[in-house]
């Protein structure tokens, strides 16, 4: 019994060990572990541990009787000495057993969940790196659409500045043949008015020509 507790202690440490350390054992030991903890292994490791724990009370109960024994005698035995030093022994042993396993238990969950948290973080990583990508790609695209925005604003620029020097020369146009017409309205006028005269002047030496004539022919 005290040989397999020592076997199964060192074993609980170098398994630790084994775990604690970074080498090349590590991954399979955990995979065993992993093996382990499905299925039907921790109804297995519970009923081991259970049983451990049941002799490690009995072990401990034998060792209070025997303590009673002694003091209620008075005297000491050596027989009772022997099996308390026995129990004293496989209680020590199976207790460290059973811390031991329970560090591997932890110790397992533990480096597990940091496995699982490095993933995570990598994970992350990539989207952080993917969406980087995707902010230059876009910010690219902007600065192209920028671009391009520029060019046709540069080329509108220009096209209002030529319409509007063309709008100018034609208000300019405008001016000038209204002040044009506004001319040929004076003279127009004028012509009306000249032409008015004329008129005048011919029916007055038509009227002359007439009264001369009726004159004459008396």
């Amino acid at each position: 019994m005290i040989q397999l507790l020592f076997t199964l202690i060192f074993s609980e440490m170098a398994l630790i060990m084994v775990l604690v350390f970074k080498n090349p054992l590590r991954k399979f030991v955990l995979m065993g572990l992993d093996r382990v903890k499905r299925g039907h292994g921790p109804i297995v490791v519970k009923t081991v541990a259970g049983t451990v724990f049941v002799v490690l009370m009995s072990s401990v109960y034998s060792m209070t009787k025997i303590q009673k024994r002694l003091i209620d005698e008075g005297a000491v035995n050596p027989t009772d000495q022997v099996l308390m030093a026995g129990h004293l022994l496989e209680a020590t042993l199976m207790g460290s057993s059973l811390f031991l396993a329970l560090m591997i238990d932890r110790l397992h969950h533990y480096i597990r969940e940091l496995r699982m948290r490095r993933k995570n973080m990598e994970a992350i990583k990539k989207q952080n790196r993917v969406l980087e990508d995707g902010k230059v790609e876009e910010s690219k695209t902007l600065e192209k659409d920028m671009t391009t925005l520029q060019a046709k604003l540069e080329q509108l620029e220009s096209e209002l500045e030529v319409k509007t020097k063309e709008a100018n020369a034609s208000e300019a146009n405008a001016e000038a043949l209204r002040k044009q017409s506004e001319g040929f309205l004076l003279e127009y006028d004028r012509l009306l008015e000249e032409n008015q005269n004329l008129r005048n002047q011919l029916q007055s030496l038509d009227l002359r020509l007439s009264h001369s004539g009726s004159k004459k022919n008396t």
